[in-house]
């Protein structure tokens, strides 16, 4: 039975769970004459200060796999069509490296500034978590859920949850924010040195 998150709460991830699989989706806004959108999900390996201390620790569609094959991402979908997940990313918690505090699941829109887009034009944003039984399973078992509700008029950028160590478990925070910026933005805030 999935647990439905709002912004701010928190919940304990199964004590079990050592393959999940996070899920992310959304809509957009269509208007007529404009540019296609792209929104890119991403994964931030954090250290317990918060930042990124490897380029490696950076998950996102030009860099799949994390050190240790602990955090890998599915690929990248560029144009969002279609129900359920748009992209995904697997997790498995027995190879996360012991230095990695904090996983910070992300959502950007490529080339936001150019196409003069935001998160405004998206709708029915999500992040879940589900259970998977084996390494093909791309479905799983949902288990937490964050629907985002709010509406981010001007932002380029997205943190939508952290999934953290708590001692030797795993919890979920449904975190919600904004950024403006895009992804360099957002990677500077995490510490990586972007151009």
């Amino acid at each position: 039975m999935s647990i439905n998150l709002t912004k701010g709460q928190r919940v304990n991830l199964e004590k079990s769970l050592t393959l999940g699989m996070v899920g992310l989706g959304w809509d957009v806004k269509r208007f007529t004459g404009e540019s296609d959108f792209d929104l890119d999900a991403s994964a931030f390996l954090l250290d317990p200060s918060g930042k990124v201390k490897r380029d490696e620790d950076f998950i996102f569609y030009g860099n799949l796999k994390s050190r240790n094959d602990g955090v890998i991402h599915t690929g990248d979908n560029r144009t969002g069509l279609g129900d359920g997940d748009d992209e995904k990313i697997i997790i498995n918690f027995t190879k996360v490296p012991a230095d990695i505090a904090k996983i910070a699941i992300a959502v950007t829109i490529y080339e936001a500034d150019s196409r003069k887009q935001n998160f405004g034009q998206v709708a029915n944003a999500y992040v879940r978590v589900a259970k998977m039984a084996h390494d093909k399973d791309l479905s799983g078992e949902e288990i937490v859920r964050f629907d985002l509700g709010e509406d981010f008029s001007t932002e380029t950028a997205l943190v939508l949850c952290e999934i953290y160590r708590h001692g030797s478990e795993w919890k979920f925070s449904a975190i919600g924010s904004g950024y403006d910026g895009g992804l360099a933005a957002l990677c500077r805030s995490f510490g990586l040195d972007v151009a």
